[in-house]
């Protein structure tokens, strides 16, 4: 699996991010510790626990790795869920919201790690 294919996979913008960063290797960089980033984390702890003003900063957090990655499709699921945590309340809308969120962060997850497995299997 290709770099540009791991973007496919999850739905990320693979030509802006490399003409971003100038080509591959800190883009490489940047998603892998993207695996040890806490926000997603923190925001389901937060969410169960009914702090919405943290869950939205994690939430926040969230998004600006995602946009500063080019995370598109889990970009979207996340500012949706931002607009909604923004003013610290609960809606019942925020489950639904959550599961999305959930769902495309492990989508986005699972293909780093998968082409993670690869680049090292390769060295």
């Amino acid at each position: 699996m290709s770099l540009k294919d791991c973007y496919t996979k999850f739905g990320g913008n693979y030509s802006a991010i490399v003409e971003r960063m100038s080509g591959e290797r800190l883009v490489i960089k940047f998603i892998f510790r993207f695996l040890d980033d806490k926000s997603f984390e923190d925001l389901g702890k937060f969410l169960e626990q009914k702090n919405y003003t943290e869950a939205f900063r994690a939430v926040h957090t969230l998004k600006g790795i995602c946009q500063n990655l080019n995370f598109d499709r889990l970009n979207q699921s996340v500012m949706v869920l931002t607009e909604e945590l923004r003013n610290g309340s609960y809606s019942e809308q925020v489950p639904a919201m959550y599961e999305k969120v959930k769902e495309d962060y492990e989508i986005t997850r699972n293909a780093i790690l998968e082409f993670q497995k690869e680049i090292e299997g390769n060295n």
